[in-house]
Order: C-alpha cells, then structure tokens, then sequence
C-alpha cells in the first residue's frame, strides 16, 4: 500500500473510528444507566431522546397524552374510572420511561406499581395546586400534573411521571466524556501504531541494513516476508537488488584480486626459468665453458630463444591488461582466407619444422573466398592456440603433428587446429578458456604458461562475432574449432573499410 493511500486512510481514520466508537459507547452507557435504574422494567426498547434529552422528549410525550386524556374526558366524564383505559395510556408512556399515576379525592386511584407510586408520592403537590407545565421533585423526577373536579364533588389528579431522573443525564455526560477522552488515546495508539509498522519499522530495518552495508557485509537480508506494493516495497526491492550487485561487485573484485596474484606468481615463475637459463648459459660464455664457435653459437641461440620466451610472456601480460580493461586496439580489413592463412602457414611451418614437428594444412573454401579481420589479432589466435598445442604434444620421437583446416560452412568459414598430443580430459574442457586456468597444475618448466592464452583467443574471436570451442580425446590430441563470418560484397560496396575499433 502506498504510503499517501495510508495517510489518507489515517486522516479518515481519526475522525470515522471515534465518532462510531462514541455512537456505540453512548447506547451502551444508556442502556447500562436505564438498567442500573430499572427502567427496563417501563420499556424494554431503548429511547434515544430521553435519555440525551429527557425534558424535551418528555415535554413533548406529556403533551400529546394530556391532549387525548382531555379529548377522553370530554366524551366520557367518568372515562378515569376505565382502568382498560388508564393501562392503555401507561403503555403509551412506558415507551419514554414514564407512567401513570392518579389520586382520586387524596388517595392512590391508580398506579401499575405501587413500589414506585409509593416512592415519588410524597413528593408530589395535590390538587389544586396550579401548576402548569413540567417540573422537578426533590428526587430529580420530571412531573406533568393534571387536576379535574366533577360535578361529583370528586376530584381527580392525574400525574405524568418520568422514570428517568435528570442525574442520570448529567452521569451519562461525565461517562460519555471520560469515553470519549479514553476513545481518542486507543484511537491514537492504534494508528500510530499502524503507521510505526508500516512506515517506521521498516525505516529502521533499513538503516540496519545500510549499517551492514557500510561495514562491508553484502550478506544481510531484510525480512522476506515484507510484501508492500508501495513505496516501503520498492525501498526493500530497490535494497534487495543493490546488495546483490555490491556483493557481485565485491566478490568480482575478491576474485580479479586472487587472479591477479595468480598472474603475478605464475609469470614470475616463468620468468624465473628463462632468467636463470640466461644467466647459466651467460656465466657459461664468460668462463670460457663453451671454448668453440659453435659450441658458443649454440649458447647464444639459447639465450636468444629464452629471451623471446620472455618477450612473449610479457606481451602476454599486456595484452591481457587490455582484455581486463576492454581496451584491445582492433583494425578490421578484408582478408582473402586462402592468401593470408597461407602466409601464416609459412610462418608457422618453419618454426614447426626446426621442432622436428609436422604440419599438415588443407583450405577446402573458395578461392575468392574473404574476411572481415583484424590480421595481427587473428595471427595471435593461431600462434596461441599452435604454441599451445606444441606445449603439450609430450612426444620426445619426433612424431608430433598439427593439422590446419580452413572449412567453408557457406555464410562463414570454420578454421581447426588439430594436434596428436595427450589430449585434455573431458572435465577440463568446459574450463579451458577461463582466465588462469591450467589443466597441468605442476607447472613444469617444459609446460609452463601464465594460463591466459585460450581466454584471450576466445576474447579476441567473439570480438570478432565468432566463436570457439575445443574437442579433445585423451592420449590422442584435442583439435581448437573457431568461426568467422564471410565478407559479403553488396552492390552499392565499391571499396573495403578500414574500422578502427576498441573492444567493447
């Protein structure tokens, strides 16, 4: 419920529930007055008027029953002696709390009961007194008085008497007060208490929230059994969803900080490997270890290719800096497949074969056949994933082989790089193009690697609307499949685009 809707209901609130409440608490104090005074033994309805305004009421009821005793009286002179007649007009009083009582010549003609006649007798004037109207006794009894003398000599006084005594009135007030006073404070203590749990309580449960937040823990949930459609509702929800973006963000956070160590601990561990090589093999030619040319070119070479290890480890470290801030440099050309894989294939061949390792390579598209690509980076992606295969073929007989196909699957080109190495297992294979991850744990200097090559081929491919993925059968070889989309040549295209493009 919105929190306007709740104000509103409030508002009507504190002057709808106090008003029914004190209509009800009015009845009930008149009828526990009525009872306490026994009038209900008069009537068993409850007169409204007479008890908020029994002067009034009675007044008016004295008249109406004067006037028809008067038109009785006046058709039948000894009609007083009907007693059907007199009980008739004590039902019509009964229904105001009154009743009937007539004196003939001083003493009690009629009453319908003579406890009460007995109570108020005494206190009433007798005949001839002149008394017009309504008035008071001492105990607070409201009279209307009637006197007729016949021609009997008989004298008649009829008297109107009110059941209800003015204290209660004044009683029903004080208790109607006090009520009303009582009415206000429950009235107050259940909105506020109302507006405390629907507003307040759930402010508070949100500032304990923010407190957690504050100090770190992502952790704390509100009660989940809030179901507010207003505002609160949308507090919580709005809560609910920024803790669980600060938890990812922090655990986001946690997770590149231990990659980041990881990286720091495994390229300083491959560059220990190469640096001590260097250093051996350096201290080997000052000492005059390798005491003949060829034997010093030997040495040479190898800290030459141990050097390029570590250049190549390093342009790793850049480039995966820029994967991790989204920042690779991209310049899209079309390519013709079958020209630029085969130069690449020259490239690669010629250090394959100073490795003793065969390379078979087949293009089976056409030879018109284009892409859209960014050649350093899709060179990258060859050399990763050869250099990679290279790394675990693990035979010492010069046996090892890698095949490159270049397959056309009509809208795009498929590209496989097939070895025959120990395979990966098929556990490890869902895993293979996340960021550090090593299906050889050891770390061996023959195998070594920062664990970063596949993750960014895979950046470097999806970046270019493709996709990869690898099969593998342990003991037999994996093969790396990748896709890219053909260049296609509208009409209205008279010349390639150069894009210069950042990954986003």
């Amino acid at each position: 419920m919105r929190f306007r809707t709740k104000l509103l209901i409030t508002s009507l609130a504190i002057v709808v529930i106090p008003i029914i409440l004190a209509i009800g608490t009015f009845f009930a104090l008149g009828r526990y007055l009525v009872y306490q005074q026994k009038l209900n033994e008069l009537s068993k309805g409850f007169d409204y008027s007479m008890v908020s305004d029994p002067s009034e009421s009675f007044a008016n009821m004295a008249d109406v029953v004067t006037t028809e005793i008067e038109v009785a009286l006046t058709l039948d002179p000894y009609v007083l002696e009907d007693r059907l007649f007199l009980e008739k007009i004590d039902r019509e009083l009964a229904s105001k709390y009154s009743y009937l009582l007539i004196v003939k010549n001083g003493s009690i003609f009629y009453a319908a009961n003579l406890n009460r006649a007995y109570e108020v007798i005494g206190e009433l004037p007798g005949y001839g007194t002149d008394i017009n109207g309504i008035y008071y006794t001492a105990s607070k009894h409201l009279v209307k008085q009637l006197d007729y003398g016949l021609s009997t000599g008989d004298r008649w006084s009829i008297y109107i008497i009110s059941g209800i005594r003015t204290v209660l009135t004044a009683s029903l007030f004080i208790y109607m007060g006090i009520a009303i006073i009582v009415i206000l404070l429950i009235t107050s203590l259940l909105l506020t208490t109302w507006i405390g749990n629907s507003f307040f309580k759930p402010i508070d449960e949100l500032n304990i929230a923010m407190q957690h937040i504050q100090d770190g823990n992502f952790d704390y949930m509100l009660p989940t059994d809030v179901k507010e459609k207003g505002e609160i509702g949308a507090m919580y929800r709005n809560y609910e969803d920024m803790r669980l973006r600060l938890k990812e963000s922090a655990e986001e956070k946690i997770e590149r900080e231990k990659q980041n160590k990881e990286l720091i601990s495994n390229i300083s561990h491959d560059l220990k490997t190469p640096i001590t090589a260097i250093k051996g093999y350096s201290q080997g030619l000052l000492e005059g270890v390798a005491d003949n040319p060829e034997k010093q070119m030997k040495y040479v070479r190898i800290i030459y290719n141990k050097a390029n290890d570590m250049n190549n480890l390093i342009n790793e470290l850049t480039l995966y800096s820029s994967i991790d801030n989204n920042r690779i440099p991209y310049n899209f050309i079309r390519l013709n497949v079958g020209d630029y894989f085969g130069d690449c294939i020259e490239e690669i061949g010629a250090d394959l074969e100073s490795k003793s390792i065969k390379l078979n390579y087949s293009n089976l598209t056409a030879p018109d056949t284009q892409i859209v690509a960014d050649p350093e980076q899709i060179k990258r992606v060859i050399n990763n994933v050869v250099s990679n295969s290279v790394k675990y073929l693990d035979r010492d007989d010069g046996s090892g082989q890698i095949d490159i196909r270049i397959l056309d699957e009509i809208d795009s080109i498929r590209v496989e790089l097939e070895d025959n190495g120990k395979g990966i297992a098929q556990a490890d294979i869902p895993n293979i193009f996340d960021r550090f991850y090593r299906t050889d744990a050891s770390r061996n200097s023959k195998q070594g690697g920062s664990g970063i090559g596949l993750s960014i081929v895979k950046k470097i491919i999806e970046d270019h609307g493709g996709y990869i993925w690898a099969t593998s059968h342990e003991g037999e070889g994996t093969c790396m499949h990748f896709v890219l989309r053909k260049y296609v040549e509208y009409a209205d295209t008279q010349e390639a685009v150069t894009v210069e493009h950042q990954a986003n």
